[in-house]
């Protein structure tokens, strides 16, 4: 299985209208602001250690 979850909102105007870019693996189009942007998962954070 590979799918992905996809961005729910663009992160500059906020708006829902979000498509898949040519651009390349990962990038979407904001059809209300025009930007063209990727999400990439970097990992997870580690929890601090209580001492």
């Amino acid at each position: 299985m590979s799918e992905r979850a996809a961005p729910l909102y663009c992160p500059y105007c906020g708006e829902e209208d979000l498509r898949p870019s040519e651009e390349g693996h990962g990038a979407w189009e904001c059809h209300s602001c025009a930007r063209v942007f990727s999400v990439k998962f970097i990992g997870l954070v580690r929890k601090a250690v209580a001492r």
